[in-house]
């Protein structure tokens, strides 16, 4: 009879995996219709090979759940077995962030690939054309795992590029100075959350707004951290965000490698750190492309237009990032 074993790592991630008086392991048992035996951290599956092969699937997620959010319940279980047993990875609509009663669902099949990427990978680039909703996403994505507890803050960062990171020219304390520079980033959490939820949110350092300038020096632990127009970023500021990732936090990077605003010869940070992670495990790259567009339709005719009469020396600069 086809069998697989898969070990845990550790008492508590066996805990967890197990569920409470292993409720868990019955979850996937009695979905899938499959002998499973707990013993010594290890749990041995048996059945017909095709169920066994999806049982395997299922307690490997688990895991990855667990070390990514450090609890499980048993809707984590039963959303895993429907994602592995309905074939996610074919059917994009079935991926959603959901918030209360409001369902954020991808639209695309590179939406798909990306909510999957933001789902399962503690660092995400999220690259490609306006509207294809790489920073909506992203912002959907950090309030959903906020309000569940998997995560205690939300940081959000975007480059001054257009104020040179000298940000004390501009009147008002650092708030009202970045404000501008993260409108885009406050749009998406508008549209998730009212006005006086995010202005409590800001006020009990829940979310956090933050020029890039400013994260030097910064751990920051059980944060999801939104950097958005990464490809204004230099190559040392995009290594100096980076490495500001603390334990259970996640980082994501959005930004469109067409839409450079840095001086000429300076290369992007974001075009850099892309090529030198491609192949780090734990890191997701994900290309959204004209076809993800989901503004005015409009929006992918003008994309399209631009493209089309691209001057020769902006396509040069773009080849070079």
């Amino acid at each position: 009879m086809p069998e697989a074993t898969i070990t845990l790592e550790g008492h508590d991630e066996e805990l967890a995996v197990f569920g409470s008086r292993d409720h868990h392991l019955r979850q996937v048992r009695d979905s899938l219709r499959v002998k499973v035996l707990a013993r010594h951290g290890a749990i041995k599956v048996e059945g017909e090979a095709d169920r066994v092969e999806q049982a395997r699937r299922v307690f490997e997620e688990l895991r990855r759940v667990y070390r990514r959010q450090r609890t499980l319940t048993t809707g984590d279980v039963a959303e895993v077995i429907e994602a592995i047993v309905g074939g996610e990875e074919e059917s994009f609509g079935a991926l959603e962030i959901r918030e209360g009663k409001r369902a954020v669902r991808a639209r695309t099949e590179g939406q798909a690939r990306y909510l999957r990427a933001l789902r399962d990978k503690d660092l995400v680039f999220g690259i490609g054309p306006a509207g294809t909703g790489k920073t909506y996403l992203a912002v959907a994505s950090a309030v959903s795992a906020l309000r569940r507890g998997q995560l205690k803050k939300i940081v959000l960062v975007r480059p001054a590029v257009e104020a040179g990171e000298h940000l004390g020219f501009l009147p008002g304390d650092l708030e009202a100075k970045i404000n501008p520079y993260l409108r885009p980033l406050f749009d998406a959490l508008h549209d998730l959350m009212d006005y006086d939820q995010i202005r409590r949110y800001i006020g009990n350092d829940l979310i956090e707004i933050a020029p890039l300038a400013y994260m030097r020096g910064r751990t920051l632990n059980d944060a999801a951290i939104i950097l958005d127009e990464g490809q204004n970023t230099t190559v040392p500021q995009m290594k100096m965000f980076l490495t500001r990732m603390g334990l259970n936090a996640r980082i994501v990077v959005t930004g469109d490698p067409t839409q450079v605003d840095l001086p000429p010869g300076t290369a992007s940070g974001l075009a850099d750190a892309v090529e030198r992670l491609q192949e780090v495990p734990g890191v997701g790259i994900v290309a959204l492309t004209k076809a993800d567009i989901i503004r005015h339709p409009l929006v992918q005719a003008i994309v399209d237009a631009y493209e089309f009469h691209e001057p020769a020396t902006l396509a040069g600069d773009t080849a070079r990032e």
